[in-house]
This record gives structure tokens, sequence and C-alpha cells, in this order.
């Protein structure tokens, strides 16, 4: 083989190897920090991960907010109006946060399908939805099941 074509074959090998473990690397350290949305639809069908950090938005389910006595501890479940998920949460709640409005939950799902959150986020406002919950009440809503039929 030529000198010439050897150090540019070493070079591009270079370029590849190093690349790759950059990526790799870049991935290993984002993999922890990376939550995915999932609708209460799906993850009652059983498309969320067990034991990985997701977030889960719908509307808080008149009637399901129920305070511990002796601790932080608050139970509830989110809607999309399809199906919903039972959440834990200890924990202050956001001013705003109550039944009948729209709330984002963070933390990860067990295997009974409650959602341990480690953070509750409310609207802020009567007119603004997170548009993952926004897209997905709207869906269920064209499917037919929405609240006001």
């Amino acid at each position: 083989m030529h000198p010439i074509r050897k150090q540019r074959l070493m070079i591009v090998l270079f370029v590849v190897v190093f690349s790759s473990a950059a990526i790799g690397l870049m991935m290993y350290g984002l993999r922890g920090n990376i939550n995915l949305f999932f609708p209460p639809a799906e993850i009652a069908a059983g498309k969320a991960p067990v034991g990985q950090g997701i977030r889960v938005g719908g509307m808080v389910v008149e009637g399901s907010l129920k305070r511990s006595t002796d601790s932080l501890r608050i139970t509830f479940e989110l809607t999309d109006y399809q199906a919903s998920v039972p959440v834990v949460y200890e924990g202050i709640l956001p001013d705003l946060f109550d039944e009948g409005q729209g709330a984002v939950a963070a933390g990860r799902l067990n295997e009974q399908g409650v959602l341990e959150a480690t953070e509750v986020l409310a609207k802020h406002d009567e007119n603004y939805m997170p548009p993952e919950v926004a897209e997905a009440l709207e869906a269920s809503a064209s499917m037919g099941k929405g609240p006001e039929q």
C-alpha cells in the first residue's frame, strides 16, 4: 500500500473511532436526563417503560385528590378522558394545582402502574396548557371520548 493512502486510511479510521466514542459518551451522559411524555391512554395500554423517567400529562380527576394527614404524601389521578393514571407525590404542590385542572407529573412508573412523581407542574393561567397535554386531550376528544360527550 502506498504510504499516502496508508496515512489517509489511518486519519479516516481515527476520525470514525473518535466520533463514535464522542457520540457514545454523549448518549451515555444524556440517558438519565431524558424524560419521555406519555398520555394516560398509552400508559394504560402498557406502552410506557417501567422504572424509567417519564412525564404524564392530563387533567386531574375530580374527587381523586387525597392528602395524607401525617405527611406531605398526596395521591391523585391524571386523565386524558380515555384512561387514568394514579400518581403518588410527596411534597408541596403548586398553588394552581387543583382537581379538574391540567397538570404534568414527572417521575417513574412502578410495576403496579402508579407514577411515583418527583415533580408536579400545574398550568399557570386559565388559557395555558402544556403542548403535549393539549395534543393528547385533542386526540382523545377527536376520537369521540371527550368530556363533552
